[in-house]
């Protein structure tokens, strides 16, 4: 029950003992704070991966030609491999159960002009899916399609940033012409990428246009394919494991050749990256966790020097009739008390700190730190409880003292 003689005497021993409180204060204050904080950036981290992966699907494998490094059934080592036309269309064939999308992409850098502007740039040529890959958002116009690509038609697809440098003054690039290292192309699109100004820069054609100015060729640099989601991580490990294979067989590649053939898997790099900044919060929420435990210690101190020094006015009460239950509880309300109003000011600071940080610690690939409410409260609780058990332990010791000898302890 609520005793307001009761609550009169904890302020008066709080005011007469203003150092010690703070202290008090202070330590479970800190120790919130600092749980609050290093919990918040290890979430900060999962943010950055999870962003750092955002800009692209996830469900896609990236394939890359290299050169053999061991000979293979009477092929020399050091062999170049290269894709072409016919792989992209096998692969669609043999795998048709895993596949989603497939896209070449053909890489070239080039002079851009347009009437009194100019820059370089990287142009992709491509195929219509490679707007899925790389998640491109059409501002303007169209991307490329089907027709473009059989009809080998001189269209671009440029980047926000393409058309601001060559379009100055707000100037619409749909319909106008630009030159490509010496090609005339229509501007039939105009894009932007949440991966940022770099991202913004490229300039995509079709991959048949590119391979028809390069003497009508069908070699490609890259091959980009998406699996069906519904087959998930597991299904993309036995899709890569299986397309590796194929790939090594019809190229002639000894299957223990690192260096001839590259598969990145999308989803298995998140993944893995996924687990790795999860194993990081872990370590960082284990050494926050650590804070908690030294502010329950240092409480546990305090109010042990506390009890002792109050060990004659606790010989007193007990004297003037007060029983052990009552001296147990007016030491344990001070300590919850001291405790919750200082755990709650940690656990604002430290929310307020992390709301203030926001994007400023990205160089440290901490993006957007918080913590959720919950957890801070469910932290802040358990320190609480833990400050009524370090105030309840000495205070049961104190109880026990017979009157006469708390009155003689000097």
């Amino acid at each position: 029950m609520f005793s307001r003689d009761r609550w009169q005497e904890i302020f008066q021993t709080i005011r007469k003992n203003k150092l010690r409180t703070f202290l008090s204060g202070f330590t479970v204050a800190l120790g919130i704070f600092i749980y609050v904080t290093l919990y918040g950036f290890g979430n900060g981290l999962i943010n950055t991966f999870d962003k750092f992966f955002q800009d692209d699907a996830t469900n896609t494998f990236f394939l890359f030609a290299g050169r053999t490094s061991m000979p293979y059934k009477g092929f020399k080592s050091n062999r170049r491999i290269e894709f072409k036309n016919e792989d992209m269309e096998e692969i669609s064939d043999n795998f048709a159960f895993y596949l989603d999308y497939i896209t070449p992409r053909i890489s070239r850098g080039a002079l851009v002009k347009y009437d009194n502007e100019s820059n370089n740039y990287t142009t992709r040529a491509v195929g219509p899916a490679h707007q899925f890959a790389e998640k491109t958002i059409i501002m303007k116009g169209r991307y490329l399609n089907g027709e473009d690509i059989k009809n080998r038609t001189k269209y671009a697809v440029i980047g926000r940033l393409v058309e601001k440098d060559l379009f100055p003054g707000g100037g619409n690039a749909i319909g106008k012409y630009i030159d490509i290292g010496g090609s005339s192309f229509k501007v039939i699109g105009v894009f932007q990428d949440d991966g940022g100004d770099n991202e913004e820069r490229f300039i995509y054609i079709p991959y048949t246009t590119r391979q028809l100015i390069e003497k009508n060729t069908d070699k490609i640099d890259q091959i980009i394919l998406a699996f069906d989601p519904k087959i998930g991580h597991a299904g993309s490990l036995v899709f890569e494991s299986k397309l590796t294979k194929y790939l090594k067989d019809k190229h002639n590649i000894h299957p223990d050749d690192q260096n001839a053939l590259f598969i990145r898997n999308v989803a298995d790099q998140l993944k893995q990256n996924q687990q790795f900044a999860r194993v990081l919060q872990t370590i960082v929420s284990v050494v926050a966790f650590g804070t908690i435990i030294a502010g329950i210690i240092g409480i546990s101190n305090i109010m042990v020097f506390t009890v002792k020094e109050r060990t004659k006015e606790l010989g007193i009460r007990k004297a003037l009739g007060a029983t052990p239950r009552a001296v147990i509880g007016m030491i344990i309300i001070e300590s919850v008390f001291i405790t919750t109003i200082a755990g709650f000011v940690g656990l604002m600071i430290g929310v307020a700190v992390l709301g203030s940080l926001d994007l400023t610690l990205e160089d440290y690939f901490i993006t957007n730190p918080y913590i959720k409410i919950g957890t801070g409260i469910f932290a802040t609780v358990l320190l609480i409880v833990s400050g009524a058990l370090a105030g309840y332990l000495p205070a049961k010791r104190a109880a026990r003292i017979k009157p006469i000898v708390a009155l003689r302890d000097e």
